[in-house]
C-alpha cells in the first residue's frame, strides 16, 4: 500500500511555490497625504504673512543677540550645576533613615515641584519685601543690591532644578542592587565611601540620560528669567524688536539660537550616554557619524542590498 502511494502521479508533482503578496496599507498613504497637505498649508500661511524674512539673517549674529545667547548659556550651566549638586544632597537626605532629614527633603521637593518656576523667580526678585536688609554678621547690605537679576535667575532656576534632580538621583541610587552595598560594607567601607565609590558610579548609567534632558529643558526654561530683567536671549530679542518693530522676526532669531544650542548639547548627551552604557551593553549602537558613513557607502555603490533567500 505504501509503495502504491509513493508511485502515484500526485506524489511526483512538486508543491507549488508560495507567492507572497504584500499587504497594502492604504491608511499610511492617506495619513502621509494629510500630513503633507497640512505642511503645505502652514508653508503657504507663513509665505503670505507680513514677515520680512531678510531681517532674520541680519540680526542672527548681531552682538546684542550673541551676548543674550551667551547669558542664556552660562546661566543655564550655573543653574544646572547648582541643581545637580543640591539634588544629590537631597536624594541622600530623602533615602536617609533619619526622619528629620528625610522629611525636610520631601517637603523641599514637594514645594519646588508644586509651584511654577515663574512664581519662584518673582518671589526671589521681590524677596526684599520680606528681608529688606541682608545681615550675615560679616556682610551687611540692602537686599535690593544683593538680589541682582543674575543671582535671582540662578536661585530660581537652580533651586527648582534641584527638586527634579533629587528624584533622578534617588531613582539611580535605588537601581543599584543592595548586594553591592552589603559587599562594600563587608569590605570595611563606610556609608559615604560606599556611596561615592560603589553606588554612584553604577547609578550614573540611570542618572545621565534624564540629566541631559533636564539640562536641555533648562536652556529653554531660562527664558523665563526675562521676567526678572535678566539680559538673556529673549530679553535681548524683545529689546531689538521694540525699536525695529520686527517682533516675529526677532522671535525667529531666538528660536534659531535655541535650536542650535539644544542640538549641540543633544549631541554631547548622546556621546556621554554612550560612554556610560559600555558596562551594560555588549554592542554599542553606531554613532551618527558611523551611520552617515554607512549610508554614504550604500548610496555611493548604487547597488541594492541583496535579500537573503
Amino acid at each position: 500500500m505504501t509503495d502504491t502511494l509513493d508511485k502515484s502521479p500526485a506524489a511526483s508533482v512538486p508543491p507549488e511555490q508560495i507567492k507572497a503578496i504584500p499587504v497594502r496599507h492604504y491608511g499610511r498613504w492617506v495619513a502621509g497625504a494629510l500630513v503633507i497637505a497640512v505642511l503645505v498649508l502652514i508653508g503657504v500661511a507663513f509665505s503670505n504673512a507680513k514677515i520680512n524674512y531678510s531681517i532674520v539673517p541680519k540680526y542672527l549674529f548681531d552682538p546684542t543677540i550673541v551676548s543674550g545667547a551667551w547669558t542664556t548659556l552660562y546661566i543655564s550651566v550655573l543653574a544646572m550645576v547648582l541643581g545637580v549638586a543640591l539634588g544629590v544632597v537631597l536624594a541622600v537626605m530623602r533615602l536617609s533613615s533619619n526622619p528629620v532629614t528625610s522629611t525636610v527633603a520631601w517637603f523641599y521637593i514637594w514645594f519646588f515641584r508644586g509651584t511654577p518656576v515663574l512664581v519662584q523667580l518673582l518671589l526671589w526678585y521681590n524677596i526684599s519685601l520680606v528681608f529688606p536688609i541682608l545681615n550675615l554678621g560679616f556682610y551687611k547690605d540692602e537686599m535690593n543690591q544683593v538680589m541682582t537679576p543674575v543671582l535671582t535667575a540662578l536661585l530660581g532656576l537652580g533651586l527648582n532644578e534641584a527638586a527634579y534632580m533629587s528624584e533622578i538621583v534617588r531613582a539611580g541610587i535605588q537601581s543599584v542592587d543592595e548586594g553591592q552595598t552589603e559587599a562594600s560594607h563587608a569590605l570595611g567601607m563606610t556609608q559615604p565611601q560606599t556611596l561615592r565609590r560603589v553606588v554612584l558610579p553604577q547609578a550614573m548609567r540611570v542618572i545621565v540620560p534624564p540629566t541631559g534632558n533636564e539640562y536641555i529643558n533648562m536652556l529653554k526654561t531660562s527664558s523665563l528669567a526675562y521676567a526678572v530683567q535678566l539680559p538673556e536671549l529673549i530679553k535681548k530679542a524683545t529689546d531689538i524688536s521694540s525699536t525695529s518693530l520686527a517682533v516675529v522676526e526677532m522671535y525667529f532669531v531666538a528660536c534659531i539660537w535655541y535650536l542650535f544650542l539644544t542640538t549641540v548639547f543633544s549631541i554631547v548627551q548622546y556621546y556621554v550616554e554612550r560612554r556610560y552604557a559600555r558596562g551594560s551593553t555588549r554592542n554599542l549602537p553606531p554613532t551618527p557619524l558611523q551611520r552617515l558613513k554607512k549610508n554614504l557607502r550604500m548610496f555611493g555603490s548604487f547597488r541594492r542590498p541583496e535579500v537573503a533567500r
